[in-house]
């Protein structure tokens, strides 16, 4: 199954529109292989949807937002979760499906990132004065930004620049 669910992610980034034939092609099985597995190229896509989504939560979840100081658990975070937005991208793209399941592992990892902004604010990472929750949502904006404009820059690079701009932000001192 993780061989037709990569296949699917590289086929459908390329052509979104790619049929369930395309995938079991690229996956190297037969087509009935793909459709034994999946009845539908819906249930393909919810499918790979929730396997991103299940890295993704993974992704977070090594980076120990708990753990380790905050401004490393920001970064570890940030390049973590950026390879699998990088790599996932279709999927990721999908995983605002109407599946429950995908919904409960996207509320489950919201819980250890809302710890960390606390933690980073306490530990004089982030300012006293910020709202928490309007910080945490420009940080997935700019993760979100930052993995659609790759132009070949590494997770790390990228996390870099996201938490960078976010502990500093655009402009000059005055």
């Amino acid at each position: 199954m993780t061989a037709i669910l990569e296949a699917a992610e590289q086929t459908f980034s390329r052509d979104p529109a790619a049929t369930m034939e395309q995938v079991a092609e690229a996956a190297g099985v037969a087509r009935t292989t793909v459709h034994r597995r999946f009845a539908t190229r819906e249930a393909l896509v919810d499918a790979l949807a929730l396997w991103a989504t299940q890295r993704f939560a993974s992704a977070v979840d090594a980076a120990h937002p708990d753990a380790v100081p905050p401004l490393v658990a920001l970064y570890q975070t940030t390049a973590n979760v950026l390879g699998v937005k990088i790599g996932w991208g279709f999927a990721m793209s999908q995983a605002s499906s109407a599946n429950p399941e995908v919904a409960r592992v996207h509320a489950e990892v919201r819980e250890p990132c809302v710890r960390l902004f606390r933690r980073a604010q306490e530990a004089g990472v982030l300012r006293a004065d910020l709202d928490l929750d309007w910080t945490r949502r420009v940080y997935y904006a700019l993760i979100h930004e930052a993995a659609q404009d790759i132009d070949a820059k590494s997770p790390d690079a990228l996390a870099t620049i996201v938490v960078d701009t976010l502990l500093r932000g655009t402009g000059t001192a005055l």
